[in-house]
């Protein structure tokens, strides 16, 4: 995953400086500055405006960043959410700033919101944690909306075990149909794969990682918590990217998806790289840069 994120910061062709603080202080920055010009009553355009360490809930890691681009309304600026990885046990949102750079570089008229979200442990596991730590962000910002002056509605960007998250919570939970488009970077989807199943340990690790009485008694944990199989009519445009040499998430899991998406009717776009798990070259990430970018112009478009 640092590799993923290396090769990031190398297709920045302009350098970007950003501002970080510690999670655990839930420090607020702001920088908008609403200006009334008193001739003409008129209201100059919002200037950009940056919130670190905004607190959706009570545990220190329910937190998310927020960027705010100038010249925002609530009629017209959307919103790009970015989901971290580490296997659902670590990661945190620094660890994709370099994503941030390239998102205000190439589509400068979004929003942002980078989230931390509550990691494993055997007293807080995973699933259904994380989804639902996922729905508390998109839905504060959903009642912030006046406040921050954007559109609800929302793109989400994950990254391995965040892109597991991201499309578990478009085909699940998105009820409202917030999510308008998911990009599933290296992400896992298909826990009924032998490649997990073939695994003696796999079973007891999902079980771990699971709140089972958050499901109904005998709830198959392998396929309810794999979104390549809970993919609808209702799933949102999805764009998928994998390594043909992943050894932690196969190939197969994403033709699986790809599957899943074509059966539904589903607008989906599908790369795989020669590589490992986001183990790519400069080339490729420049390729997967440009798809993301115009994938967002194209599913989360900015009115004029």
């Amino acid at each position: 995953m640092k590799k993923i994120l290396f090769l990031f910061a190398l297709v920045l062709s302009t350098t970007v400086t950003f501002t970080s603080c510690d999670t655990d202080d839930n420090v607020v920055v702001q920088h908008t500055d609403d200006v009334m010009d008193d001739d003409d009553m008129t209201i100059d355009p919002l200037t950009a405006d940056v919130q670190l360490n905004v607190p959706y809930g009570d545990d220190p890691q329910q937190v998310y960043d927020l960027y705010l681009p100038a010249g925002r309304s609530a009629d017209k600026t959307k919103v790009i959410v970015i989901v971290h990885g580490g296997g659902w046990i670590e990661g945190d949102k620094a660890d994709v700033t370099d994503i941030i750079n390239l998102l205000q570089i190439n589509n400068p008229n979004h929003a942002i919101v980078n989230i931390n979200y509550r990691l494993a442990t055997l007293n807080t596991p995973a699933f259904p944690n994380q989804f639902l730590d996922l729905q508390s962000v998109i839905n504060q910002v959903i009642s912030q909306k006046d406040t921050y002056q954007i559109l609800p509605e929302f793109g989400l960007i994950g990254l391995s075990a965040g892109a597991h998250i991201s499309l578990q919570y478009d085909s699940v939970y998105d009820l409202d149909d917030d999510v308008k488009f998911v990009c599933n970077i290296v992400g896992p989807c298909d826990f009924t794969d032998p490649f997990y199943q073939e695994n003696p340990n796999f079973d007891l690790y999902l079980a771990t990682l699971t709140d089972e009485s958050a499901y109904p008694p005998g709830t198959d944990l392998a396929v309810a918590l794999s979104p390549a199989l809970q993919v609808s009519i209702k799933t949102s445009p999805t764009m998928l990217f994998y390594g043909n040499m992943d050894d932690l998430v196969p190939l197969t899991n994403g033709n699986t998806l790809n599957t899943k998406l074509e059966t539904s009717g589903i607008d989906h776009q599908y790369t795989i790289y020669d590589g490992g798990h986001g183990d790519w070259n400069q080339v490729q990430f420049a390729d997967l840069e440009q798809k993301v970018s115009i994938y967002i112009d194209t599913y989360l478009t900015i009115a004029e």
